[in-house]
């Protein structure tokens, strides 16, 4: 394959490079690693959803109690991913995110042993710091291995593999916690994430575009580039990014708070804020509730994790078509749909075959538009504020996420039904729809 035309000058241009190229092995290996991070994430942050009833029954306390142990690990991914997004942009994407890893997987397996709330409550505020930065610096470095022609399809794809991870809990829940107890989840969700990080050391590339923007050197931009075309990478002299022209703000606060940046960031948030009130509202709670409808533990877990598939089922469609229609139509198409569907689940309760058929097409919208949201963010920023963009979107939505978790808990509490609680579901739909709209009408860039 002839050299790309951006290499002027024996300059070589990193992501014209990649968009010339085919998809090479290195580039799978990279999609392959950052989808497990992003499973065991997803594992992990659902586990305390699936384990809730079994716990509550253990350990002889009421619904209520768990409130705080369920927002707890969401706390902590708030504060792991809005200080992971800087670390990542001045340190690098792979040190962050073996870090993270390493850190998930620690803590989840020493939630296993706690013997009390207050115990369990710190130990998920712990393991939510390297939830919350695992997903955003996983989408960001995957983000930056792939060409634009595939780019909205391989991060959704990487990115469905939270919602694998999250219904993965959920089917092995059902098997596990009736013969094992609760604390069989957390110890899986411990264990493999510490063997990942191992592989991740050895195998996970830096990201060729924070090398170049952070100037580490020629050699280590060529050697990291060279196992996608060596020949053209061998040739050149030198490497750079389009924006190295365009963005001249060091701080990365400046970056994604730039005058180009500025709106699109607060419509991002707020429509990633509100799609998480839906997703953690359901995810949380929705075993509870049927169980409280009287479905049995093993019919609970499974709608739930039902729920979770709905968007692995969804991730790939929704990224095939962001890369050939308007992104931010056919998110907003899938977030309208979520609010419609969880209306139809709260009026189906009788039927049990129509509510699991339900609650997989609503999981199916709203997970598949949450999945598109990083893939979204990863475009829009440059290289120099990447990590931090996306990370500060997933940061400030995961408010969302604790919102959703205690509103869960508050209507529980406040004698709302399962109808009522679902159909409240309708308005952080609406204003995801909304938001994600608007934000394609004003953003005047996109990141590339």
């Amino acid at each position: 394959m002839n050299q790309p035309q951006s290499a002027v000058g024996n300059c070589l241009d990193v992501q014209s490079f990649i968009n010339a190229q085919p998809l090479s092995r290195y580039q799978w290996r990279v999609v392959i690693l950052c989808f497990l991070i992003v499973f065991l994430d997803g594992l992990d942050t659902a586990a305390m959803g699936f384990i809730a009833p079994a716990l509550s029954q253990d350990w002889g306390i009421d619904r209520a109690s768990l409130g705080p142990v369920m927002s707890a690990a969401l706390i902590g991914m708030v504060f792991g991913a809005l200080g992971s997004g800087p670390l990542a942009d001045r340190f690098g994407r792979k040190v962050v995110l073996v870090g993270a890893v390493l850190l998930f997987g620690a803590f989840s397996l020493a939630s296993a042993y706690s013997s009390n709330v207050d115990q369990l409550l710190v130990l998920r505020f712990l393991t939510g710091l390297g939830l919350g930065a695992g997903m955003p610096n996983a989408t960001t470095l995957l983000s930056e291995y792939t060409p634009e022609r595939h780019k909205s399809l391989l991060v959704t794809s990487m990115f469905c593999g939270f919602n694998l991870g999250m219904a993965g809990g959920g089917f092995i829940s059902a098997k596990l916690i009736p013969a094992f107890g609760w604390h069989s989840l957390l110890l899986i969700g411990g264990i493999l994430p510490l063997l990942l990080a191992l592989v991740l050391v050895v195998w996970l590339p830096e990201s060729a575009r924070y090398l170049v923007v952070r100037n580490r050197g020629t050699d280590r931009v060529r050697k990291t580039l060279a196992p996608i075309a060596p020949a053209i990478v061998g040739e050149a002299g030198s490497f750079s990014v389009p924006e190295q022209k365009t963005v001249k703000a060091r701080n990365v606060f400046a970056v994604i708070f730039s005058g180009t940046y500025s709106v699109g960031t607060l419509l991002l948030w707020l429509t990633y804020f509100m799609g998480l009130v839906i997703v953690y509202l359901l995810t949380s709670w929705l075993p509870t509730l049927m169980r409280d409808s009287g479905a049995s533990m093993e019919q609970a877990a499974f709608i739930g994790a039902l729920f979770q598939f709905g968007g692995v089922l969804s991730a790939v469609a929704v990224g095939w078509a962001m890369d050939r229609f308007n992104p931010h139509k056919v998110i907003g198409c899938f977030y309208l749909l979520a609010g419609v569907f969880a209306y139809a689940v709260g009026q189906s309760l009788g039927n049990i075959t129509l509510l699991a058929t339900l609650v997989l097409i609503a999981g199916m919208c709203v997970n598949g538009a949450q999945s598109a949201m990083p893939s979204l963010a990863a475009r829009f920023y440059p290289t120099q504020g990447r990590a931090t963009g996306v990370s500060w979107m997933l940061g400030i939505g995961r408010f969302g996420a604790i919102l959703g978790a205690w509103m869960g808990a508050t209507l529980l509490g406040l004698g709302w039904n399962f109808e009522q609680v679902l159909t409240a579901l309708v308005i952080p739909a609406a204003l995801a729809t909304t938001a994600v709209v608007i934000k394609g009408m004003v953003s005047h860039a996109d990141a590339t």
